[in-house]
């Protein structure tokens, strides 16, 4: 694959025409949104590059793309034992600490996901052409990445020459090698659906390993299905299953883009009754559509751009309502629907809908009326639900079995395909009258349609299967599991005191990874600590607001929960652990803190809901967390010290270490 616009030797580079270079730099580029100021950076970063690179020898890249990020790093030099990252701001007289942290993210991500730049010396470097001299310090930041250097065009090759001196010790990069590396970039949900709403594939931004072709096999299976229910004049439903951290939310948003086909009537849209996801994902793609209209030299509102936005991306409780006020067949024939199992019970629905709606007549599952509303289609249509195992963390979410259940006496001409999981796995379907109905239609059982490997947690594959035997209370498998797949690559450490959390994620998190602290809704005596769940934090900016904002997720003051989380990830988190579940007498208890106190809990639709909780937040973090376990105070009856030495012991007889 071809990673840059233009590519040369140092030696080539140096002989070669200033607007031949350009010329096939811009020609790679939308020439329809290139602007002067673009123009002119191009050429004064050949400038700057043929003055200061001609006595090297080694290989040049302009516009070098950075998958995972769906951005280009303005240029790479490989040249002897080190890769320079350059990240050129022309016309500036300061070292901007947002620039610098760019070009040190570019940096990480080839630390991190290109195999070819493993164990190799990166060093990012700043450069502001017109900025005084500063004297640079060569630190490593991580394995051989050097934090940002800053250089002017006037001693750019100084520098390059004292890197050289400085880092002698390593082996010369072979340049074919790195060139043909794999690519395993794991973008987070974030990421993703900028660049899948920018219009690039799945393929381009996901990672190059079984993990992608994984991702890939089910995208186009779902393919495959809508084109066929098109052809036949078909209605059909698809179940995705996958583990959490698999890319089901992935695969949902690049169906939706590669369907929200105009032209050929193929509207499509994404779904979700996760209300804090998609208030997050709107706002990101917003905030990325008014920045790149402002690249371009466009002006574009934020409100026009945010109206945008809300066609591709949905709150599913607005559909439904649309769809209640207005008999008519929606104008989308794909609709995604995120975490499917989500939605609400007969039970759950009539009752809203009586309460809020005063609609007394409605007597049906939410997801029996959005097939409904879907059917309402005289030609076609195709359903596709992305279903989480045990992921069921509210009152009335029904599981998959409501979706299943309507097609026993309505619906006889949908065709129905799903993933081989949901009748293996436990976690999926617990009633076998869902499976009988499965078996009565026909459906079409697709391998294709289980996402198996987890994306998120890149470091560690096996993080899923880990919380799972801790779920089981089953410590030799997990011991076994932590210490073969996951203690190596995968850093998780465990401590009773907040400030030392605090410190291992600011020490663990490099460059602009995200760090944050999450907890059950129903932690409620982790307030003593500062921790107040019931404290609803504003989604958007605990997720997408900078380093400088006491509201972001960095600032570690505001805790987010099970509900603010779900679907969306971290870099590294700390698990802050209350008394609602903990280990005594070899086994877990259930809690529920109503009023003054801790009552049993012994529903166990409840016991399901805290459990799926901290599954959900013991799978949020992509790159490693630190559980944090208060002490107890038996002079506070509602933190008894057993409720949680217990548990903190369980985690210690599993491996992970104290700090």
């Amino acid at each position: 694959m071809n990673r840059s616009y233009y590519s040369s030797s140092i030696e080539e580079f140096v002989k070669e025409d200033i607007n031949s270079i350009y010329g096939k730099i811009s020609g790679n580029y939308d020439l329809n949104k290139l602007t002067i100021q673009q123009s002119n950076a191009w050429k004064k970063q050949i400038e700057i590059l043929k003055q200061s690179i001609s006595s090297f020898s080694g290989k040049i890249y302009f516009e070098f793309t950075i998958p995972r990020m769906g951005k280009r790093v303005d240029n790479i030099l490989i040249i002897d034992n080190c890769i320079f990252v350059l990240e050129f701001k022309i016309g500036s007289d300061i070292y901007d600490k947002s620039a610098k942290e760019q070009a040190f993210d570019y940096g990480l991500d080839l630390n991190n996901f290109h195999e070819g730049s493993h164990n190799k010396n990166l060093i990012p470097i700043l450069i502001a052409d017109k900025a005084p001299s500063l004297i640079n310090k060569y630190s490593k930041s991580l394995d051989c990445l050097c934090q940002t250097i800053c250089a002017n065009s006037s001693n750019l090759k100084d520098i390059i020459n004292n890197t050289l001196q400085n880092l002698k010790s390593f082996e010369k990069i072979d340049v074919k090698f790195w060139e043909e590396s794999i690519y395993k970039p794991t973008p987070t949900i974030i990421e993703a659906a900028t660049a899948l709403y920018k219009k690039h594939n799945v393929s381009e931004i996901s990672r190059s390993d079984s993990g992608a072709e994984n991702l890939s096999v089910t995208s186009n299976c779902i393919s495959e299905i809508i084109d066929f229910s098109k052809r036949n004049n078909k209605k059909s439903i698809c179940f995705i299953t996958g583990v959490p951290g698999a890319g089901k939310t992935l695969a949902g948003l690049n169906i939706a883009n590669m369907r929200s086909n105009y032209i050929e009537e193929e509207h499509a849209v994404f779904l979700s009754g996760n209300g804090p996801l998609v208030d997050v994902l709107r706002e990101a793609l917003t905030r990325d559509k008014v920045k790149s209209a402002l690249e371009n030299g466009e002006k574009l509102s934020k409100d026009n751009a945010k109206s945008q936005v809300k066609s591709f991306i949905q709150n599913i409780h607005h559909f439904r309502d649309a769809s209640l006020r207005d008999d008519k067949a929606p104008i989308e024939k794909v609709t995604i629907f995120d975490e499917a199992q989500r939605a609400w019970t007969k039970e759950q629905a009539s009752s809203f809908m009586k309460r809020n709606k005063g609609n007394s007549e409605f007597n049906k599952s939410e997801s029996e009326f959005l097939i409904e509303v879907m059917d309402r289609h005289k030609d076609w249509c195709t359903i596709v639900c992305l279903i989480g195992g045990g992921q069921e963390i509210n009152t009335g979410e029904a599981g998959l079995e409501e979706w299943i259940r309507p097609f026993d006496k309505k619906f006889k001409d949908w065709d129905i395909y799903y993933s081989s999981k949901i009748i293996e796995d436990d976690n999926y379907i617990k009633d076998n009258y869902a499976i009988e109905i499965l078996e009565n239609k026909k459906a079409e059982r697709k391998d294709e349609l289980h996402l198996s490997v987890s994306l998120r947690s890149f470091r560690s594959a096996q993080l899923s299967s880990f919380i799972q035997e801790i779920i089981n209370n089953d410590i030799v498998k997990a011991s076994s599991i932590y210490k073969e797949f996951i203690e190596k690559d995968y850093p998780i450490k465990i401590t009773r005191d907040l400030e030392k959390a605090k410190n291992w994620l600011n020490s663990q998190a490099k460059g602009r990874e995200r760090t944050g602290i999450i907890a059950s809704s129903g932690a409620i005596r982790l307030r003593p600590f500062g921790l107040n769940v019931k404290a609803k934090v504003d989604a958007p900016i605990w997720f997408l607001n900078d380093k400088d904002d006491i509201r972001s997720s960095y600032f570690l003051e505001e805790v987010a929960t099970e509900f603010d989380i779900q679907g969306l990830e971290l870099d590294w988190t700390c698990v802050a652990w209350d008394g609602d579940l903990f280990y005594d007498n070899n086994q877990w208890n259930y809690k529920k803190f109503t009023g003054t106190t801790w009552k049993n809990c012994s529903n166990t639709e409840r016991i399901k809901y805290l459990i799926n909780s901290y599954r959900v937040l013991l799978t949020r973090a992509r790159q490693g967390m630190i559980i944090y376990i208060p002490r107890g105070n038996n002079e506070d009856l509602t933190r008894p010290d057993f409720m949680y030495d217990g548990t903190f012991n369980f985690f210690i007889k599993i491996g992970i270490k104290e700090i």
